[in-house]
């Protein structure tokens, strides 16, 4: 059966949070397969991760990290979340990352860590390499998962669904079983092939989903698969209504959204108006410049609203000094300048974009879903950690405490073998008969990324959430149609997944009739 893979755990996606978990269960002796829709196992949202990832400050203490995270959440973090976080955050990193993986974090001259500070932390206690601690990360964990005799690694592979015996079993009476996941449904790019992929055990690590939005900080993938699968699934879902937004990415007409790190703020970079005058002050008088993310967002949104701006900047260059430029932020430095904007000498054009997506696939303490043997596991997932709104640097930790807590559930309870039979489950049924047309593709996802931004962006209100929701499901229906009667192509799947995203978004959003943190209501 060339259609047919079995493996011990099978996971979805190879960011922070994918990969720890596939290393410890790889290291534990179980059989992983790692699966990305990326040609290259790097490319994710972790890779161009830029700032940092938490572990503990001078006179730090995991009460002292849990109260920020829980003020950037707005009083809808879950307390217990947090504390695992802030416990077990930092013994896991210097397990994981600094001695099993080897990342080379930046460090003092005396050989001392180098810690950073960011927009809402009370002290330094950002490790980072320069300005792509995302990459460093992401290239070391993936380097000793290409080594790792027990790990699988399948580029090029999507996610189509996920396999649960009530919806796919050839024996109906499953139906009566309490809901459980054996697999997924893989879609080969290069050969069209969908195959069978039975697991023991099945983790989402699939990331996030701002490519739903115009403007975005995320990668092509990140369209909300994870999220789209699972709910399909019927797995429980919450707060998908507080999608945060970066206050900065860069602004130029044939630019990408670039992101410009929070620790360029955390260094000394301020907000100015094109005169330079900065204007934080007026909006966030305590923390000025190194406000919660929603607020900063926001407060450029009224500035921009105030003065009938595309764009306002960030000024490195007279509050930064030019070393400190050329030694932590060189990655930042060499994308802009081919758009002529040297952060040496230039003011840096900025606006908010889509960034990171602080609910998901409701999950417990250890990554498990409301599915049996399906866990999920950073961006994807929702640990209550986040509330409703996510401070600098949490997501990198909580995919590492996350990935490695998923992992060691699974490996004191998985099942002895396969719960159901590998002919219990029907090969890929292919009906459609068409090529999937580029431009149609191309055209709906631009319909639903104009929709999120103008109605289900920075401020909402329930007019713009009406017509979002109409329209949204109405080109559900269309795309509906589409998917069924074309052949697969990755970015079909990623169209079908990327509206019911849009949807769960938008209906969250409606439902919530309070300003939330990154939910904000006019």
């Amino acid at each position: 059966m060339n259609d047919y893979l079995e493996t011990d755990v099978l996971i979805l996606g190879s960011g922070i949070a994918g990969a720890t978990a596939a290393l410890e269960l790889a290291d534990a002796g179980l059989a992983v397969t790692v699966v990305t829709r990326a040609l290259q196992p790097e490319d994710s949202n972790t890779y161009w991760a830029q700032g940092g990832i938490i572990y503990r400050g001078e006179h730090d203490a995991p009460a002292a990290l849990a109260a920020d995270i829980l003020h950037a959440g707005a009083g809808h973090s879950y307390p217990a979340a947090v504390q695992i976080l802030a416990e077990e955050g930092p013994p896991v990193l210097k397990r994981v990352l600094l001695e099993r993986v080897g990342v080379q974090f930046d460090r003092h001259d005396d050989g001392a860590l180098s810690l950073a500070l960011e927009g809402g932390h009370s002290m330094p206690r950002i490790l980072h390499v320069a300005d792509h601690t995302g990459q460093a990360i992401e290239v070391a964990l993936i380097r000793a998962l290409t080594a790792h005799p027990k790990v699988t690694l399948l580029t090029g592979h999507t996610g189509v669904d996920l396999l649960t015996p009530s919806h796919h079993a050839l024996n109906r009476l499953a139906v009566y079983e309490r809901r459980s996941c054996v697999g997924a449904y893989l879609f080969e790019q290069a050969t069209g092939q969908v195959k069978r992929c039975l697991a023991r055990a099945t983790i989402l690590a699939t990331g996030g989903l701002g490519q739903i939005f115009l403007r975005t900080t995320n990668p092509a993938g990140s369209r909300g698969d994870g999220v789209a699968m699972a709910q399909r699934a019927q797995a429980r879902v919450i707060n998908m209504e507080f999608v945060q937004f970066h206050p900065t990415t860069f602004y130029h007409v044939a630019a990408p959204n670039l992101l410009i790190s929070e620790a360029v703020r955390g260094a000394g970079a301020r907000l100015v108006d094109a005169n330079g005058e900065p204007f934080m002050q007026r909006y966030a008088p305590e923390w000025k410049d190194l406000a919660p993310r929603d607020v900063v967002a926001r407060s450029i949104r009224q500035e921009m609203l105030a003065r009938d701006l595309t764009h306002v900047y960030l000024d490195l260059r007279s509050t930064v000094p030019e070393s400190e430029i050329m030694q932590h932020f060189p990655t930042i430095r060499s994308s802009l300048l081919p758009y002529g904007v040297d952060i040496v000498k230039d003011l840096v054009p900025v606006v908010p974009a889509a960034h990171y997506q602080c609910g998901g696939v409701w999950v417990d303490a250890w990554g498990k879903t409301t599915i049996r043997q399906l866990y999920a596991v950073g961006e994807v997932s929702c640990t209550g950690v986040h509330g409703a709104n996510r401070l600098a640097s949490t997501s990198l930790l909580e995919g590492l405490v996350w990935g490695s807590r998923a992992a060691h559930d699974i490996a004191r309870h998985l099942p002895p073998g396969l719960t159901i039979a590998p002919d219990g489950i029907p090969p890929w049924r292919d009906d459609g008969l068409d090529e999937p047309d580029p431009a149609l593709i191309s055209q709906d996802m631009s319909a639903i990324k104009h929709i999120m931004w103008n109605y289900v962006g920075l401020a909402r209100t329930a007019r713009r959430l009406d017509r979002a929701l109409s329209e949204l499901y109405h080109l559900e229906t269309e795309i509906e149609s589409f998917y069924r009667t074309s052949r697969l192509a990755d970015g079909l799947i990623g169209l079908r997944n990327a509206v019911r995203t849009a949807i769960l978004v938008a209906s969250a959003a409606w439902q919530n009739k309070r300003s939330m943190g990154a939910h904000y209501r006019e």
